[in-house]
């Protein structure tokens, strides 16, 4: 018996910008679905950010901070035997994608004291620079990975 897979629904692109990835950021930041608000909020966090890294087109430098954020290998637990073994798998894009936005938005909420806006300008100027909370987590699962390549031929 055969699972259908899941048809990819298409996003839009966002009225500001027409990125298809700031619009999917946008659905992945909303909570409560109050959309208008959190497009106010990643547009103002998007210009700040523009302005700490000075560069004249926001969109591809949200892009290249995504790039740098976007993991490629993961570790599975996969059973056999009796024993689990943390098997390394390499990341649809997708899910990259999806990983890296997700690592952003929980680090910069994360920022005590400070406003979404504000939290969220700072991990993307971090995440430009190949630095802070989310680059570590990026570091810290490829390291998991690379710590259990002997058991990649485990993989399913």
């Amino acid at each position: 018996m055969r699972r259908r897979q899941a048809e990819k629904r298409s996003v839009t692109p966002d009225p500001q910008y027409g990125s298809v990835l700031i619009a999917k950021f946008i659905n992945k930041m909303m909570e409560g679905g109050n959309k208008s608000k959190v497009r106010s909020l990643i547009y103002g966090a998007l210009e700040a950010f523009a302005k700490k890294i000075n560069a004249e087109n926001p969109v591809e430098a949200f892009e290249q901070a995504i790039e740098n954020a976007r993991p490629t290998l993961e570790v599975k637990s996969r059973r056999i035997g009796g024993a689990t073994y943390q098997v390394p798998v390499e990341i649809p894009f997708d899910r990259r994608t999806s990983l890296a936005m997700n690592w952003i938005i929980t680090n910069s909420r994360a920022k005590v004291g400070r406003s979404i806006e504000s939290g969220l300008a700072l991990e993307l100027v971090d995440c430009y620079n190949n630095q802070g909370a989310t680059i570590k987590k990026k570091d810290e699962t490829h390291r998991m990975a690379e710590a259990n390549k002997a058991f990649a031929h485990y993989k399913w």
